[in-house]
């Protein structure tokens, strides 16, 4: 593939038109030079050229000097492309996070037939995945946790994703081992919309985090690299059940440690 093709392929990326890459290419040739000159060196008729100019002038890429008929184009330094780069990534943004719209409404037409469904997700980006899907959540999550598994396997992941969950209206329950960690994140559980219960974590600690959510268990072996989604109606409620209890226990043994403290 020659340059100048792949120079137009890019140019394409950044939202320019066939019309506007010809006129800009013409007049980075040129330096500066009438609508005449660039027209014909871009091989574009002289009607055509001022509305493409004007275009290149509207994204700071080509300015203007003097007036009609003396009126020159002067190209702009290709360093300008860097602004339309930055605008481009950001109408691309906005189109990705439309299209994320769609995917509910996909989920509520897509027949599973009524069969549990088991998904298994590998490494750090799988485990960033099965994360993902609790901010899907309709209810509050149900969640047992171990936080320095947790925040040492994926750093920085999780300050963010607190942020995005609460921003969502997703509160969440949780049972923490009793660590330092896990105190530490208690302190911020108004802003990130947690109640938190700790349980001894000689007595009753565990390392996989477990998620329960609307039709769903989200399992997060740390140790392993291993997250597993099941969806299964009745599962999850058995497993809702079972937190309920385990709550109201944690619950009581706090108290009961308040009270002999």
């Amino acid at each position: 593939m020659s340059q100048e093709i792949n120079i137009k392929i890019q140019l394409q990326a950044v939202g320019l038109s066939t019309n506007e890459i010809s006129a800009y290419l013409a007049l980075l040739e040129l330096g500066r030079g009438t609508v005449s000159q660039i027209s014909r060196k871009a091989s574009l008729n002289r009607t055509t050229g001022y509305d493409v100019l004007d275009r290149l002038v509207a994204k700071k890429l080509v300015s203007m000097s003097g007036k009609e008929p003396k009126q020159e184009y002067l190209a702009e330094s290709p360093d300008q492309i860097e602004l339309l780069i930055s605008v481009e990534l950001e109408k691309r943004q906005a189109e990705l996070d439309q299209a994320r719209l769609v995917v509910p409404a996909l989920k509520s037409i897509h027949n599973v037939a009524g069969r549990p469904q088991i998904r298994f997700y590998e490494g750090s980006a799988g485990m960033k995945q099965v994360y993902e899907d609790t901010l899907s959540s309709h209810e509050p999550i149900r969640a047992y946790a171990s936080v320095d598994d947790v925040h040492s396997a994926l750093p920085g992941y999780f300050p963010e994703y607190y942020k995005r969950r609460a921003a969502k209206n997703i509160p969440i329950r949780a049972i923490f081992t009793d660590n330092i960690e896990g105190r530490e994140l208690a302190k911020h559980d108004v802003e990130e919309l947690r109640q938190s219960a700790f349980v001894s974590s000689e007595t009753y600690g565990f390392h996989p985090e477990i998620n329960i959510y609307d039709n769903k268990i989200m399992i997060a072996s740390w140790r392993e690299k291993l997250g597993i989604i099941i969806e299964s109606g009745e599962i999850a409620d058995a497993m809702k059940k079972i937190f309920e209890l385990a709550w109201l226990q944690a619950k009581q043994m706090e108290v009961n440690d308040n009270q002999s403290a």
